[in-house]
């Protein structure tokens, strides 16, 4: 089964479909798209405008996993929908912790 993170050397990647104006910011559990690849749900309230939900993910995941915000980053999709997060830090362990929140098991590869 497929898992919307992969352990990297530096941390984790973290594949994250964003749900803007969701009501609440949140984990919002884990996807398997049609096309077969795994997204982890994320909601938060604020608008797709200047950044903002941007940010707001980042807040989120940065909370679930306990980290300081420059811990982070968008890689890659800061305007679509399906966006990929690098959390820096010890991947194997952030991987265990997202395992908790989610009970989804990890991909390690490098």
């Amino acid at each position: 089964m497929a898992s919307p993170w992969r352990v990297v050397p530096t941390g984790i990647e973290v594949r994250v479909r964003a749900t803007p104006r969701g009501g609440r910011d949140a984990l919002d559990g884990v996807e398997t798209r049609d096309d077969g690849v795994a997204v982890l749900k994320v909601r938060v309230r604020a608008a797709p405008e200047d950044g903002a939900a941007n940010a707001a993910i980042r807040d989120v995941l940065r909370r679930a996993l306990g980290l300081p915000a420059a811990s982070v980053t968008l890689a890659t999709g800061a305007t679509a929908r399906i966006k990929l997060f690098r959390i820096a830090g010890d991947g194997p362990a952030l991987a265990e912790r997202l395992q908790s929140l989610t009970g989804e098991p990890p991909i390690v590869g490098a």
